[in-house]
């Protein structure tokens, strides 16, 4: 497919996020046989980024990753965005939507540790910094005894603050590292199962206006569907808690080759102390309804007072 304009590409600034970008524009060079001067990565700062003395959830949730970019696609300063999954928003801004998602890394988290290799061998009152409330709650239910603090800033960023000793240890996601070719870092992988990921981890997206049939038709040739109907079950799942970064939701919904989805949702408290969590298996063309049902299970069995409070 040819061109005779320059596709720009909106992103963040930190290294992830520019590999995050560069990564889309070698897949769409590959599909369409475009150079490489056929694009432009254009860096765009958010709130997110400049607001580094806060936790999320006191300033605007996930949100301020994302809506300096939105607005740079809507007044047409960019043609698509890329986002880490993970940082969408359930609803978004009226015009855009989600165009395609490129195939999945690792879901898991990592554990970096300073003074021990496992978050077992960590001894009692260690202090682990990480700045996601779902990291935090599955840390305090794995070991009540550590001393959680918030730790912002981009992966850079917070393994500088791992060296200077402002902590043992850290969480981190394996995607990340891996598209940072970093995997060296991880002191020890963490089990889907027993601590499930973000809604969304792992999985980069492309973000565009709707009617754009020029930027369709080049992402379409990029997207791949098995993530797309997977994050469509975690996202309704979300979507259904109305979720956001205050509150402790995790979400993995794992595609089969037959067309089939299994889907385990999670709800914690802050402290650990109280989760709810859900299996449901289905179709891909159910993906949505899925993610629907497994956020009113969790919601049933946890009761009207569970979000009260912590949630607001």
């Amino acid at each position: 497919m040819a061109t005779n304009e320059v596709i720009r590409i909106g992103t963040r600034g930190s290294q992830l996020a520019l590999a995050q970008a560069s990564e889309v524009r070698a897949r769409l060079m590959a599909a369409h046989g475009l150079p490489g001067e056929a694009f432009d990565i254009a860096v765009i700062s958010t709130s997110g980024d400049r607001i580094q003395d806060r936790p999320l959830s006191e300033v605007g949730g996930k949100g301020l990753f994302t809506k300096e970019i939105e607005a740079a696609l809507l007044d047409g300063r960019i043609d698509i965005a890329v986002h880490s999954s993970k940082d969408m928003a359930t609803v978004l801004p009226e015009g855009l939507r989600i165009s395609a998602f490129l195939p999945r890394e690792d879901v898991r988290d990592v554990f970096i540790g300073r003074t021990a290799k496992t978050i077992a061998d960590l001894p009692q009152g260690a202090t682990i910094g990480s700045a996601s409330l779902r990291r935090q709650a599955l840390l305090k239910r794995l070991r009540p005894d550590l001393n959680v603090i918030t730790f912002r800033g981009n992966v850079q960023t917070r393994l500088r603050k791992l060296e200077e000793g402002q902590a043992d240890g850290t969480l981190l996601a394996m995607a990340g590292l891996n598209r940072m070719d970093m995997q060296h870092t991880a002191t020890e992988i963490l089990s889907a199962k027993d601590f499930p990921p973000a809604p969304g981890q792992g999985a980069i997206c492309i973000e565009s206006r709707i009617g754009d049939g020029r930027v369709d038709g080049l992402v379409a040739a990029i997207a791949d569907a098995a993530t797309a109907v997977a994050l469509t079950a975690e996202r309704a799942f979300l979507a259904e808690l109305d979720g956001s970064c205050r509150t402790p939701i995790a979400a993995y919904a794992h595609h089969r080759e037959d067309r089939t989805l299994t889907l385990h949702g999670v709800i914690l408290t802050p402290d650990g102390t109280g989760m709810h969590e859900t299996w449901r298996t289905g179709i891909d063309e159910d993906a949505e309804a899925m993610g629907r049902l497994a956020g009113r299970d969790v919601l049933e069995a946890a009761g009207p007072d569970f979000f009260k409070g912590w949630a607001e």
